[in-house]
């Protein structure tokens, strides 16, 4: 078998210290933004010429933490509630035989930086913060939207989003700019597929520790803890 080496050319950097939590696809928080910083030999103005007229970019990333596993030929999905098989090539699930994957992100803006050249502001990405970035390829809506397409069973829960309540003491110790991202990662419902109701989960979200319980579809935020304090 013919083997290449890929290396990544950016990380991105957000508010996602860890894997709960992260949207379960991209543009499912579209209010969060991501900087995606380029390594020091792709930090040239020059490759990003031209990007500033696309809205969307995709992203082929690794799933860096996912831990190694044997090859499985199926994996069971959080939203078909863990339980139910398919194939590997049918999910997006990170357990794969290569550790890549695709998403999708509007580009809000391009940043020059003294130290790190020029950021891509990016939103909605569903990454954890570091994530590699082996390549950033343009959305092209004439040929990437396809009309009429069929979502398989992934369409079940398109919209299956939770209300929110988040007491405004609680909300007003978040910075103005992160509140509608946070509030979008909770909607889109952050717990396993083994759910239980009435059961307190913690999520981290950049410096803060949100803990939260579900009842009735809808979510509590129960308190918040600052974890650098």
């Amino acid at each position: 078998m013919e083997k290449q080496t890929i290396t990544p050319v950016a990380h991105i950097r957000n508010d996602f210290k860890e894997k709960f939590g992260i949207p379960r696809q991209s543009g499912r928080a579209p209010s969060l933004l991501s900087r995606i910083v380029f390594k020091k030999a792709y930090q040239n103005e020059d490759a990003l010429r031209g990007i500033e007229g696309f809205s969307h970019l995709w992203l082929l990333f690794s799933f860096s933490q996912t831990p190694e596993k044997e090859f499985s030929p199926t994996v069971r999905p959080p939203r078909l509630g863990g339980n139910e098989r398919v194939g590997v090539f049918a999910s997006r699930s990170p357990f794969r035989p290569n550790k890549i994957g695709l998403s999708c992100v509007k580009l809000i803006r391009v940043e020059k930086t003294e130290k790190e050249g020029c950021v891509l502001i990016v939103s909605g990405a569903d990454l954890l913060d570091g994530t590699p970035i082996f390549d950033i390829k343009p959305y092209l809506p004439f040929t990437d939207c396809i009309e009429n397409a069929v979502g398989g069973y992934a369409s079940l829960h398109e919209n299956d989003k939770l209300q929110v309540c988040f007491p405004a003491p609680l909300l007003e110790q978040i910075s103005r700019e992160k509140q509608d991202g946070l509030i979008e990662c909770l909607a889109d419902d952050p717990r396993p597929s083994y759910q239980e109701e009435g059961r307190t989960y913690g999520m981290r979200y950049g410096d803060w520790e949100i803990k939260f319980t579900v009842n009735k579809r809808t979510l509590t935020v129960l308190q918040i803890e600052n974890q650098n304090a």
